[in-house]
Parts: C-alpha cells; structure tokens; sequence
C-alpha cells in the first residue's frame, strides 16, 4: 500500500458519453492510475452512440472500472483528497451514473466532492505529466466528436471561449464522413487510416473559415461536400453513394482530413496573434489523428510557439484529465454541494 506523502490524491470518474472511466491521480500530474471501459463496440452496428445502451453500459462498468483504478493505484479511501467527476456536458442519462456514483462514494467516505467539465478538463490532458511550467497564456483547441472549441486559457481555472462550432463538430464530421464512404466506426481513426495510402489534393473540397477573422467553426458544408463528391452532380439529393474503388476512397478520405486539418490550424493560427499565446494546447479526440498533429507541429515551429497535444492514450475521454482539473479546483476550494445533478450543456 502507498506511503503516506504529501501527495494530493483524487479519484475521478467519467461517462459523460461512451467510456466508462476512473483514474487516480497525484498533485494534479501523475498518473497513478487510469482506466477505461470502452463501449465501441456496443454502438458501432448504429453508427454513433445511443444513449440508452451507453447508460446501461455505464451502470455495469463502474464499480469494477473504479475498484479497478484504485487496485492499480494501490490506494485506499482514507488516503483520498476528494472524490471528482465529470457532470457536465455530456449525454444526460450517462452523465447521471458517474455523478451518482461519485456522490455515494464522496458521502460514503466522507471526502469533498468536486465537479468538473468535461471539456474543460480536455485542456489538463495535454499538460498531464509534464514536468515544467506551462507558459500562459495559451490557446486551448479542444477538438472531439461534439465539440470544437478554441479557448484563451490565461489559467488552469480560466479559460475564456473564443470560438465553437455552429453545427458540426469535427469529431461528428469525421465519423459522418465515414459513413457516407461505408467504413467503419469510430469515424476518426477510419478515415486517417485510408487517408494513408490517399492524396489529399486529389480533390479541392472546401475550407470553410466564416470571414477572416472569426474563431468559430462549420463542417457541415465539407461533409455536404464529400456526400455531393461521392453521389455525383446528377444525384444530389439521392440517398445512396454508388460504389468505389479503394483508391476513390482514399483519395476523398485525405483531401476530407486535409481540409478539416487545415481549417483547425488557421483558427487555432488565429487565436494565437489575438491572445498573444506562448503555448498551444490541444486534447480531445481528434487530436491523436496524425495529420493534424503534424499541420500543429509545423505552425509551432514557425510561429517559434511551445506545443503540448495530449498523448494518443488522453485523447479520448478519461478520467485522469478530470482528476487533474480537480486537483486545481480542490486547491481552490471549489467543492460541489451532494444536490449536484448532471447537466447536458456546459
């Protein structure tokens, strides 16, 4: 068993959407442990996640998903700080299993309770075990299937929205994209993948950036765009794709993520020169797609900028990132009231 130290130690839980998590994390940056129950498989026959199956999927997984992370963290209750989790934005019903968990567990223990948002919490996954000072101010991409949103992150607590989505997210264009081109799901990794062996300047599809200055972001008119591509002038409004051959599919794949790739560097470009940025951080689930990790690397190398993306295992939804934003808020002495209720939007 663990020592006693002076280590902050908080227990944090997330489903606020398809993965049913619990991590264990030191002072805000050391991973003692994190694991995920993934529900990929339960949803890939729909096409994207139905909220009933995730809930009840939830409820299975939780206690041994818990158990489990303190197990591997070798820690016991008594050595808690304070018990986290994620309460908003999220699917409602899913949303509702971790915070009543988290709740019952907070009480049982008798430890402080604390909330986070998920999204938020994307922004701690790319500065998770980092050694040195993160220079601030920064501008914060978090991109996944529901959100692409680009924040002025002055501190760990404070970040300031400057842009969002105002229909797709890209996460959401990707993994309509691959449907459209009948590969499988979760879109993002699908598409990378054919995007490999494609062109991305096969096609010209378009990069929509809302006027020159805007910080906001559309995909819904790329994804029209590869649909009308694929269906052909003369069958537009057809709901049917004829078939391709592999190359066809390849090709549209990386001119789509070329395309989705370069409208996040140009707003993320952007949020830069109007925060006066010294770093740029990137999480959520589109931030392991390859790509765009190299299109970042590059505007960091000229914009002479520090970069810090998440590494691949935190870019989709854990709880280590909500722990690390807990740790701030327990600082602070941001604690949650037991009425804490879950909230769709945040």
């Amino acid at each position: 068993m663990t020592e006693q130290t002076n280590e902050t130690l908080i227990l944090a839980i997330e489903t606020s959407c398809d993965e049913t998590a619990a991590a264990v994390v030191s002072n805000g940056c050391r991973i003692k442990s994190s694991v995920v129950a993934s529900q990929a498989r339960l949803h890939e026959r729909f096409g994207g996640v139905v909220p009933e199956i995730a809930s009840r999927a939830h409820v299975e997984q939780i206690l041994p998903v818990v158990r489990e992370a303190m197990e591997q963290a070798d820690v016991v209750p008594e050595q808690l700080a304070a018990v986290a989790v994620a309460n908003q934005p999220g699917l409602t019903i899913a949303l509702m299993v971790g915070v009543t968990a988290a709740k019952t567990l907070a009480w049982a223990w008798q430890k402080p309770l604390i909330a986070v948002n998920h999204i938020h919490a994307h922004f701690q996954s790319a500065m998770l075990e980092q050694a040195d000072t993160i220079e601030l101010p920064a501008a914060a991409l978090i991109v996944s299937g529901g959100h692409t949103n680009l924040y002025d992150a002055e501190s760990c607590l404070e970040l300031k929205l400057l842009g969002k989505t105002i229909d797709d997210a890209a996460g959401e264009a990707f993994d309509k994209v691959a449907a459209i081109l009948n590969l499988p799901y979760p879109g993002g990794p699908s598409i990378e993948k054919a995007a490999r062996q494609g062109n991305p300047g096969a096609i010209a599809f378009p990069r929509t950036l809302l006027g020159k200055t805007s910080l906001d972001f559309s995909f819904s008119g790329l994804k029209t765009a590869v649909l009308y591509h694929c269906q052909g002038q003369d069958m537009k409004g057809q709901n049917r794709v004829p078939a391709m051959s592999p190359q066809e599919i390849a090709d549209i794949a990386a001119s789509f993520q070329a395309a989705v790739v370069d409208v996040l560097v140009e707003k993320t470009r952007r949020a830069v020169e109007q925060v006066g940025a010294r770093t740029i951080l990137i999480g959520g689930g589109v931030a392991a797609n390859g790509a765009l990790r190299q299109a970042m690397e590059s505007l960091a190398a000229r914009q002479h900028l520090r970069l810090l993306i998440a590494h691949k295992r935190l870019c989709t939804d854990n709880a280590a990132m909500i722990a690390a934003l807990a740790y701030h808020k327990y600082r602070a002495g941001l604690f949650a009231p037991m009425s804490l209720e879950p909230k769709a939007t945040g």
